[in-house]
């Protein structure tokens, strides 16, 4: 429903009252206001509370005539361009009509008015005025637009550069844990340097999955697998992935947890994820040695959840944007600042379960508090437990591993050598079918993008051939959305695992299908 145009003013000027009334009947029509003067300082009063469309100035006027009364409108800058139509009882002379045009006239009407023609003519500077009306709101958007899109620009140009410095920030230590296992021979060393590494890298997984994540949320291409699980679950799975930082920075985490089980249905990974942001935010954002508290409340609806800690606190003119995509609260330290991407992201995570978070502080240096609440889930039954853990009894496997990035697909076989498996290895999809027809492998570990025949084909390949129907494929690709994963359910893999690979998830699916094996 388009908004309701704003009125159109006319000025009315006449020093007799009935003179008034008539033009006031004549003109009457909705959306119009008509202003009344009886003499040039009523109008001169009005003309600068309104801005009015057209002037219909009675010629013979006492103290001030219409003629005077249009040159002063002339001479200001606000009522320098308002329309005038002269109206006069006398016939209009050469002389008149020219000082009349002179001073700003676009007519003249004899009295008595005609009233269709004043009408017809009133007519036409109601619309040309409305039209003015849009123009000027379009105008107004279109600077409302082009002022976002500056701001825009410069969020996104912050949010590069700060995104260049994160990205940054692992790469450097991991470029010298090289340096310098290369240099050293002590095991300690080469042991706590690969340590540091696999956080670094762990960490630069974390960054790029929040960004990719955002996008499928904001473009609404995120799958919720929703379950019901307790929050106590999503807590300890958030703890654990935000254990290493809390502890780099020697923060002391208190934990006020009940141990009754708090059914809420929802997608485990994504609350947890959630929680976990909150906890990493706590943990940058407060000073070494600092406190963070989690803790969790519910009444007989909702669970809540806060993270609170003693860190730099929000200013609170922020507290309403610190949710929105790529906003930074300035701290006057680079080295503190985020990608602005991390609470964008669990307020969109905590919209899918239909709950809410909110930010609070008392001010810079007074630390802040995260409250997320959700709702419980009703009637539930507590599911029954299932060993997760594959059996003892496990087997070596035979696994062929096809990456056409041979550093990537060397390494690979390397890891998995070590814990005891057989490894062939292939680069593109046609060596890829040759080679598995002649090892007949246990695990299939396919790259997507490969050359002269994409994973998605080989595994549709290798599905028709009765002999690798119980060969567990796996689909290796940087391509991690929803849709990404569909497609290669279709295609015929078991599993869909972004790179880089998590060794652990990796190894969890290769001892079942060991242990299954056995």
């Amino acid at each position: 429903m388009s908004p309701k145009p704003d009125p159109v003013y006319f000025l009315l000027v006449d020093d007799l009252e009935e003179n008034l009334l008539s033009l006031e009947a004549l003109l009457r029509r909705d959306g119009l206001i008509l202003l009344k003067a009886r003499s040039g300082t009523e109008a001169l009063e009005l003309l600068l509370q309104y801005e009015v469309a057209l002037a219909l100035l009675d010629v013979q006027m006492p103290v001030m005539d219409g003629f005077e009364l249009a040159e002063l409108m002339r001479g200001n800058e606000r009522t320098g361009r308002v329309p005038i139509i002269f109206l006069t009882a006398g016939s209009a002379d050469r002389q008149r009509r020219f000082r009349g045009y002179e001073s700003g006239a676009v007519d003249f009407l004899h009295k008595p008015i005609e009233p269709d023609v004043l009408r017809s003519k009133a007519q036409v500077f109601f619309e040309l005025f409305r039209q003015r009306q849009q123009l000027a709101r379009q105008r107004d958007e279109l600077k409302a637009n082009a002022d976002a899109l500056t701001e825009a620009d410069r969020r996104k140009d912050e949010f590069l550069a700060v995104l260049a410095h994160e990205l940054r920030n692992p790469l450097a230590p991991i470029r010298n844990g090289l340096q310098i296992m290369q240099m050293s021979s002590d095991p300690k060393t080469s042991q706590d340097i690969r340590a540091m590494m696999d956080r670094q890298v762990t960490h630069l997984v974390r960054l790029i999955d929040d960004l990719l994540d955002v996008s499928r949320v904001s473009r609404g291409k995120i799958d919720l697998r929703k379950e019901h699980v307790t929050v106590q679950a999503a807590l300890q799975a958030a703890v654990e992935a935000s254990q290493p930082v809390i502890e780099s920075k020697r923060h002391c985490l208190s934990l006020e947890i009940t141990d009754t089980p708090l059914w809420i249905e929802a997608d485990l990974t994504r609350i947890s994820q959630v929680v976990s942001n909150l906890l990493n935010n706590a943990a940058k954002y407060t000073p070494e040695g600092g406190d963070i508290r989690l803790s969790v409340i519910s009444d007989l609806n909702t669970v809540t959840i806060s993270v609170s800690d003693t860190g730099l606190g929000i200013p609170r003119e922020m507290l309403s944007e610190i949710f929105e995509l790529f906003t930074q609260v300035e701290h006057g330290d680079r080295s503190k600042s985020g990608l602005g991407i991390g609470l964008a992201l669990a307020r969109q995570l905590v919209d899918l379960h239909q709950g809410t978070i909110e930010a609070d502080s008392p001010g810079v240096g007074r630390g802040s508090t995260f409250t997320v609440r959700l709702p419980l889930a009703e009637n539930v039954v507590a599911p029954a437990s299932h060993d997760a853990h594959p059996t003892d009894e496990a087997t070596p496997l035979k696994v062929l591993i096809v990456d056409d990035n041979i550093s990537s697909a060397e390494s690979t076989g390397q890891m998995l050598s070590m814990i005891g498996h057989e490894t062939s290895l292939a680069h593109d999809g046609l060596s890829a079918l040759e080679e598995a027809r002649r090892m007949r492998p246990d695990v299939i570990l396919l790259d997507i993008g490969l050359p002269s025949m994409n994973g998605y084909e080989v595994c549709r390949r290798l599905r028709q051939d009765p002999a690798f129907q119980e060969t567990k494929l796996i689909a290796q690709t940087g391509w991690g959305q929803e849709r990404d994963r569909q497609k290669a359910a279709e295609a015929g893999f078991d599993h869909h695992m972004t790179k880089p690979i998590n060794f652990r998830e990796l190894s969890t699916i290769l001892a079942r299908k060991s242990a299954s094996a056995a």
